[in-house]
C-alpha cells in the first residue's frame, strides 16, 4: 500500500506542484461532505482566482511605474492640476486625503510628491514632523478616522448555523435521511401511525444530534484558528511619535509615523523614504520584480510587503491597511488557504482505497441479500409478484449494504488530522512557537537533519565584552570591577578613539527614555555600545553628534562595517570594523603601548593573531576596530578606503551557551536527527561550542566555508555525511549544504536563521525556523 501510495499521490514537503495536490481530489469519487473536509486545506478555485486578480494587481502596479518612468520625461513642462482638499479632510485639520498619498505612492509620482512640497510638504499636511514624529495629543481616532488604520481585515467568520447547514450537507446523513423517510412511509403504511412513529423522532433526534456535535466542533476550531491568524500578524516596528524613539505594533502605524527601518525587515505599510543611506529593497512579493530596487532621495518610495535586503533609513507612513500595495494583494489571496501536507495526501488516498473496498463490500452483501431473496421466491414460484413486504425487505437490504459502505469509509480521518495538527500549533503558540503554514508542524516530526545557526539559537545572544586587546595587552574585563577601571591603565588620546570607532561605526541606536539610556539594535552592537557607555563614552558627544557622509551596512559576504564620518575640525576620518581576518588585512599600523601609532611589523602581526587565538580558545567572538584619517577630503561619489587602516582594538565577546541546549542535542541525537552547525564565527570559536553543547562528537569534522566551497561533488559526497560545524560561513555556504542534504541524500531539513542573510536557507529547507524579537523570543515556523 505504501508503494501504491507513493506511486500515485507523490508530493514534497515543500514547492509541490498544483497538479499533484489536486490528483487526489480527483480521485475522490466517495468525498460524502467536501466542504468539512477541505475546510482547512487549500481552496484550489479561489487559489485560482486569487492568483488572476494577483497577477492583474502585480502588472497594473509594474505598468504604472514604467508609464510613469517615461511620462515624467514629456510632462515636465505641462503644468499638473490644483489639488483640491476634500471638505471632511479640511474639516479634521489635515491639507491630503488619503486617495491623494494613495496615489502618490502607488504609481510612484514624484512630480506630485514634489508639487505637494517633498517629504518635508506631505509631513505638514497630514500634521507630522520628519523629525518627531506624530504628536499623540492632536488626536489619533481623528486622524484614523480619516485614514484608516493599518489593519488587514480577517476573512468573513462563519456562524454556528453556517456550520450546521454545511453539516446537513454530508452525502450520509442524506442518504440516511431518505432511507428513513422510504421506511417511515412504507412502515406506516404497513403497519399504521402508531407503530411508527417513535422511529420518526428518533431518525429526527439522531441527525440533529450528529448534525449539532458536528458544527460545534468545527466551529470551535475556526474559532482556534481565528486566534492563530491574529497572533500571527503582530510584528513590532520601531517609530518616532512624540519625539522619541519606541515599539509599536505594526496596525497600530498611522499617517505621519516616521517608521525606522534597517536589514532584514519588513515595509510595514506604503511610505516615503525620509532620511538616512539608500536602502536596497526587495520588491518580488509585491511587483514580481526579484531585481533589488535602490530606493532614496531621487526614488523615495517604499511599497508594504517588500523586505529591506541593505541599508537603513527612515520612512514617512503615507498609507495603510488596505490601501496599501500588499493590502490589496492580501485581499485577493485571503481566501486561499494552506497547501495539503504530504501525509494529509496519503491519507486521503488511503481513505480513496478503502472506499473502493467498502464499495466492493457492499456491492457484494447486497448482491447476495438479493440472490437469497429471489432464489426463494423462486422457489415459492412467486417470481412475478412482488407485495409491500418484498419492497420495504428489498430497501433493508439497501439499507444494511449502504451502511457497510458508510462505516467502511473513513470520510473524516483527513479532517480528524487536520484538527490534531491545528490543535498541536496551537499549543506550541503557547510556547513562543508561531506556524506560518500548518504543514510545518506535521513535517517538523519528520526531521532527520538540523543546519542551526550559533547565535541566538545555540547560544543566548545575550553578548558582553569580556576581553580586549589594545594598546598591545590583553585586558580580561571579567577581573574588573568594571570597565572604567582601565581608563586609568590605557593612554587618553587611544582611549578617546577607542570610544569615538564604537559610537561612530554603529549600526543600533542609544534613545533617552524617561531619562534612561536604552540601547536598539542586534545584540554584538548593543554589547558594544555597553562597553563604550562603561568607559565613560558620551554618545551624544563623541559620536552621536558626528554626520556621516558614508556608511556601508554589515554583510556576511564581505564581514566587515564602514563609515565615513565628517569630523568637527579635522576634516574626514574613516571607520571600520569587522571579523579580525578581514580587517587585519586592511591596517598597516596599529597603536603601540604607549598609545602612539606606528608600523603594524610582523612582531605586531604575531601578537595580535596570538590574542586572537586566545580568545577563539576561550569560545569567544573576535571583533577588530580600525581607521584611517582622509587627508584629501571625501565625497559621497568616492569609494570608502581599503587600505592604509589603522588598528585600534580587539575585542573578545562572549555569548553563553544557552541553557538546556546540551539535553536538547542530546533528545535529538537520541531521536537519529543529525545537528549542524554553520556559524560565521572563526573555526577556533565554533570548535568550542560545538563541543560545548555536544554537537562536534569525535568522529566529526569541522570545516570552513572556504574549503566547503571548494569542494567537487564527489569530495562533497564523501564529507557531508561527516559534517558536524561549517565556520566563517557564508548565506551561499549554508543554502548549498540544505541543498545537498535534501537532493543528494534525500534527507528532511529543518533550518534555523535570524537575519536576511538566512533568508535563502529558510525558504529552501523544508523547515525554515526563523528566530525574532532578540533572537530568542519568537520562532516563526515557516
Amino acid at each position: 500500500m505504501e508503494s501504491y501510495l507513493n506511486e500515485n499521490f507523490e508530493v514534497k514537503p515543500k514547492h509541490s506542484s498544483e497538479e499533484a495536490l489536486q490528483k487526489w481530489r480527483k480521485l475522490c469519487g466517495v468525498v460524502k461532505n467536501p466542504k468539512r473536509r477541505f475546510r482547512f486545506t487549500a481552496n484550489i478555485s479561489k487559489r485560482q482566482e486569487a492568483a488572476v486578480v494577483r497577477r492583474m494587481q502585480q502588472e497594473k502596479l509594474r505598468i504604472a511605474v514604467l508609464v510613469s518612468k517615461a511620462a515624467l520625461q514629456f510632462i515636465q513642462g505641462i503644468a499638473e492640476h490644483e489639488y483640491i482638499v476634500p471638505e471632511e479632510v479640511a474639516t479634521a485639520g489635515f491639507e491630503i486625503c488619503a486617495s491623494e498619498l494613495e496615489s502618490i505612492v502607488g504609481s510612484r509620482n514624484v512630480k506630485r510628491l514634489k508639487i505637494h512640497g517633498g517629504v518635508e510638504g506631505i509631513a505638514k499636511k497630514v500634521r507630522s514632523s520628519t523629525e518627531n514624529g506624530l504628536t499623540v495629543t492632536n488626536g489619533l481616532e481623528n486622524r484614523e478616522t480619516i485614514y484608516g488604520s493599518n489593519k488587514i481585515p480577517d476573512g468573513e467568520t462563519s456562524s454556528f448555523w453556517r456550520f450546521a447547514w454545511e453539516a446537513l450537507q454530508d452525502l450520509t446523513l442524506i442518504i440516511d435521511a431518505i432511507c428513513a423517510f422510504i421506511s417511515l412511509v412504507v412502515g406506516i403504511a404497513t403497519e399504521g401511525w402508531d407503530n411508527r412513529a417513535h422511529d420518526a423522532l428518533v431518525i429526527v433526534a439522531s441527525i440533529s444530534l450528529v448534525v449539532f456535535v458536528t458544527a460545534a466542533n468545527d466551529y470551535w476550531q475556526s474559532v482556534k484558528f481565528r486566534n492563530w491568524e491574529i497572533e500571527k500578524k503582530k510584528t513590532l516596528v520601531r517609530v518616532t511619535r512624540d519625539g522619541f524613539r519606541q515599539k509599536l505594533l505594526s496596525y497600530e502605524l498611522l499617517p505621519g509615523d516616521v517608521v525606522h527601518l534597517t536589514t532584514g525587515d519588513q515595509v510595514p505599510a506604503d511610505g516615503i523614504f525620509v532620511s538616512g543611506f539608500p536602502v536596497s529593497i526587495d520588491e518580488s512579493s509585491v511587483t514580481e520584480d526579484s531585481k533589488p530596487i535602490k530606493v532614496d532621495t531621487e526614488n523615495p518610495f517604499l511599497l508594504s510587503g517588500s523586505k529591506v535586503l541593505e541599508g537603513s533609513c527612515k520612512m514617512m507612513v503615507t498609507t495603510v491597511g488596505m490601501r496599501t500595495s500588499w493590502g490589496k494583494f492580501v485581499a485577493a489571496d485571503d481566501k486561499g488557504g494552506y497547501d495539503e501536507t504530504p501525509f494529509q495526501v496519503k491519507l486521503n488516498g488511503l481513505v480513496e482505497i478503502i472506499g473502493k473496498i467498502g464499495k466492493y463490500l457492499a456491492l457484494v452483501t447486497f448482491s447476495v441479500l438479493m440472490k437469497g431473496l429471489l432464489t426463494h421466491k423462486l422457489q415459492e414460484e412467486t417470481i412475478w409478484r412482488w407485495s409491500g413486504y418484498d419492497a420495504l425487505e428489498m430497501f433493508k437490504y439497501f439499507t444494511i449494504s449502504f451502511t457497510i459502505f458508510g462505516i467502511t469509509v473513513p470520510e473524516g480521518l483527513p479532517l480528524a488530522l487536520t484538527l490534531n495538527l491545528a490543535f498541536s500549533t496551537n499549543n506550541m503558540v503557547k510556547d513562543n512557537a508561531l506556524f506560518r503554514h500548518m504543514a510545518a508542524c506535521e513535517t517538523l516530526g519528520t526531521a532527520t537533519n538540523i543546519c542551526t545557526d550559533k547565535t541566538g539559537i545555540i547560544t543566548s545572544n545575550q553578548m558582553s565584552v569580556l576581553k580586549l586587546c589594545f594598546c598591545m595587552n590583553v585586558k580580561d574585563l571579567s577581573r574588573h570591577n568594571n570597565a572604567s577601571s582601565l581608563c586609568s591603565e590605557i593612554p587618553d588620546t587611544a582611549l578617546r578613539l577607542l570610544v569615538q570607532s564604537i559610537f561612530v561605526n554603529k549600526d543600533s541606536e542609544v534613545v533617552n527614555k524617561d531619562g534612561k539610556l536604552e540601547i536598539w539594535g542586534t545584540p554584538t552592537e548593543t554589547a558594544l555600545l555597553e562597553f563604550g557607555l562603561s568607559l565613560g563614552g558620551n554618545f551624544q558627544e563623541q559620536g552621536g553628534k558626528l554626520k556621516l557622509v558614508k556608511v556601508e551596512h554589515f554583510e556576511s559576504a564581505k564581514k566587515k562595517m564602514q563609515v565615513v564620518a565628517e569630523l568637527p575640525d579635522r576634516g574626514f576620518r574613516a571607520y571600520c570594523k569587522g571579523a579580525p581576518e578581514i580587517v587585519l588585512a586592511l591596517c598597516d599600523k596599529v597603536i603601540n603601548s604607549n598609545g602612539n601609532v606606528v608600523p603594524l611589523d610582523e612582531v605586531f602581526i604575531a601578537y595580535l593573531k596570538s590574542a586572537i587565538n586566545q580568545f577563539a580558545g576561550e569560545g569567544l567572538r573576535s571583533l577588530c576596530l580600525a581607521y584611517t584619517e582622509l587627508e584629501d577630503g571625501f565625497c559621497t561619489s568616492d569609494p570608502i578606503p581599503s587600505s592604509g587602516y589603522t588598528c585600534i582594538a580587539i575585542l573578545g565577546i562572549k555569548d553563553s551557551i544557552r541553557p538546556g541546549i546540551k539535553d536538547s542535542v542530546a533528545a535529538c541525537h537520541a531521536a537519529g536527527i543529525t545537528v549542524r552547525m554553520v556559524t560565521g564565527d572563526s573555526i577556533d570559536t565554533a570548535k568550542a561550542i560545538a563541543r560545548e553543547c555536544g554537537i562536534l562528537t569525535e568522529d566529526g569534522l569541522a570545516i570552513e566555508g572556504a574549503d566547503f566551497r571548494e569542494k567537487n561533488l564527489e569530495e562533497l559526497l564523501e564529507l557531508i555525511p561527516k559534517i558536524q560545524v561549517i565556520a566563517q560561513s557564508s548565506p551561499l555556504d549554508k543554502h548549498s549544504l540544505v541543498k545537498h542534504l535534501q537532493t543528494t541524500f534525500n534527507e528532511v531539513v529543518a533550518v534555523t536563521g535570524a537575519g536576511a542573510d538566512d533568508a535563502l536557507s529558510l525558504n529552501e529547507a523544508d523547515i525554515g525556523l526563523a528566530t525574532r524579537i532578540h533572537g530568542t523570543e519568537l520562532s516563526i515556523i515557516l
